[in-house]
């Protein structure tokens, strides 16, 4: 599938930030199943480059503006080509091994109600995909998807226990699971692709690493595996980790943000 994507954030100062520094991770892994057609990323029309990568592998660069700024705009544009893998990644050449995303984070740390439901989906007779597939099932069960109950500090255990949340929230809330039942999951970020009755957005979902087939994508939003519609940008053990845009400022505040994101299969 040929995706393109275009997507802008918009940030706004209600009184001139002196300075702004931020971490970006808007540039994808390189990995199977997507090729790169063509893939920028500017700031105020200024083209921004990769400049490292960090602990996961993910690209990243640093952006600083060091005069009194109002407005700040980011902007992605790409042009993507992609297969269906049924979300198999499979076994990645990654700087850190498997084992490591086994360990909980602020953000994914289990309570008394996740091991609970992770504990309901352990049935011994299953396999690890079909298990696995009932636990995301079993998350979108619990968490009905509602923007603005949670928000981008929101940890795992408080998705659940309000029963709402977003994406962010659902992968979290996976990923805690998985882990509570010995599997290694981590969080990627990404795009997703319109398809009809649905809107195109940034996205977030769990990988979880499978013995034989290595790290496997669910999405437990749509309750599926990420398909050709799927572009995968970063990856880390929550949101914090792999986060597009992270930054701080000196002054700025009253800041708002707007994000405009178009993605379409052509």
């Amino acid at each position: 599938m040929h995706i393109v994507i275009d997507h802008s954030t918009t940030y706004r100062y209600g009184a001139a930030a002196r300075r702004v520094h931020q971490a970006l991770r808007l540039w994808p892994i390189p990995g199977v199943g997507q090729v790169i057609r063509d893939w920028r990323v500017d700031i105020d029309g200024r083209k921004i480059r990769p400049s490292s990568r960090d602990g996961f592998g993910n690209p990243v660069a640093t952006h600083v503006v060091d005069r009194p700024v109002q407005a700040l705009v980011v902007r992605v544009h790409a042009e993507v080509e992609t297969l269906d893998r049924h979300g198999i990644v499979g076994h990645t050449e990654d700087p850190l091994p498997p084992a490591y995303f086994v360990h909980p984070t602020e953000l994914t740390r289990p309570d008394d109600a996740i091991r609970a439901l992770a504990s309901g989906c352990r049935a011994e007779e299953d396999g690890d995909v079909p298990r696995l597939h009932r636990l995301c099932n079993t998350v979108r069960e619990r968490v009905d998807y509602q923007p603005l109950v949670t928000h981008v500090a929101s940890a795992a255990a408080d998705a659940l226990a309000h029963g709402a949340g977003v994406c962010q929230d659902h992968a979290h809330v996976l990923i805690a699971a998985a882990r509570v039942l010995g599997y290694p999951a981590r969080y990627v970020s990404g795009y997703l692709a319109a398809s009809a009755g649905s809107d195109a957005a940034s996205h977030a979902w769990a990988e979880i690493h499978v013995p034989d087939l290595g790290w496997v994508g669910f999405d437990a939003a749509n309750r599926i595996c990420p398909d050709e519609r799927y572009v995968r940008i970063a990856v880390g053990r929550d949101y914090r980790d792999a986060a597009p845009v992270r930054g701080v400022q000196l002054g700025g505040e009253a800041e708002s943000m707007e994000v405009a994101v178009w993605v379409s299969e052509q």
